[in-house]
């Protein structure tokens, strides 16, 4: 279990701390006679970086600058407005000197504490029990119903060519390529595992259609490299970093709940431990 603290810490800022050197930080635009720099992309992007990570890098680049363009203007519309006068300003800013502080924090001790020679340590671990699984590299011809399945196999015994019978009667493209189980759908897998090299299925049926299958080949899967998983291991290790880190520094806190409304809702469970969240999800 990781504690809410931690992984909101982590999904906020895991992948998207800033990078830029102080001594290259490039002027990237310019707002009203306003620099706008490098850092600025890098600190937006620490702080709306989740929401645009399924994007490409370039459309990435072009909404951090068009969010920030967007902060300066809103911003200079504010300060024209006064709205720094308000009461409930300096309440503002010094939330948000907090939330600095906290990225600061998390880069010095957390995301630089995690190294690539502590995750190829894993790496290593992992590789040393794995268990490589069998993987099938099939064909099929999909089809509509199961007299037009019948019939493909009917001809494909009669010695036809299955890519090119595949080219005229399939829906979809008929080389999938090596897969291994709970890739497919469950009929479909089943099938085509149960074949050996070279066979060719009776028609199965699935939600898309009427499937006749083909086995190419098969092998044990391969051992992924650490450049493929290396990734995957930092933002695990980051986690468990964060997980403890928030933990300690609970344990050697004193923590108080004040409100009463909030008294009566947490008990005493803020004031010794760190609030317990969902597990964390695998990568």
């Amino acid at each position: 279990m990781k504690t809410w603290s931690a992984l909101l810490l982590l999904a906020m800022l895991t992948g998207f701390a800033p990078s830029s050197a102080v001594a290259d930080d490039p002027v990237v635009a310019r707002v009203n006679g306003v620099d706008i720099k490098q850092s600025d992309l890098d600190f937006a992007a620490s702080e709306v970086g989740s929401e645009i990570a399924t994007y490409s890098q370039q459309d990435r680049e072009r909404m951090l600058l068009q969010y920030v363009i967007e902060n300066e203007l809103t911003a200079e519309a504010a300060a024209k407005a006064n709205l720094d006068q308000t009461e409930n300003f300096a309440d503002r800013v010094k939330y948000h000197q907090r939330r600095a502080l906290r990225d600061a924090y998390y880069d010095a001790d957390i995301r630089d504490a995690v190294t690539e020679d502590a995750a190829k340590k894993v790496y290593d671990e992992k590789i040393a029990v794995w268990e490589p699984e069998e993987e099938i590299h099939a064909r099929h011809i999909l089809v509509d119903t199961e007299t037009e399945a019948k019939e493909v196999k009917e001809r494909l015994m009669k010695g036809e060519d299955f890519a090119t019978l595949a080219k005229e009667k399939s829906k979809d493209s008929s080389d999938l390529g090596f897969f291994g189980r709970g890739q497919m759908l469950k009929p479909f897998e089943d099938a085509a595992f149960a074949l050996k090299e070279g066979e060719i299925s009776d028609p199965v049926h699935t939600q898309f259609g009427w499937d006749i299958i083909k086995v190419e080949d098969k092998r044990p899967s391969p051992l992924p490299t650490f450049d493929q998983v290396k990734d995957a291991i930092m933002i695990q290790l980051t986690a468990e970093k964060a997980d403890q880190t928030v933990k300690e520094l609970h344990d050697a806190a004193k923590i108080e709940i004040v409100y009463p409304p909030f008294k009566e809702l947490y008990g005493e469970a803020l004031s010794n431990q760190p609030v317990e969240g969902p597990k964390q999800q695998s990568h």
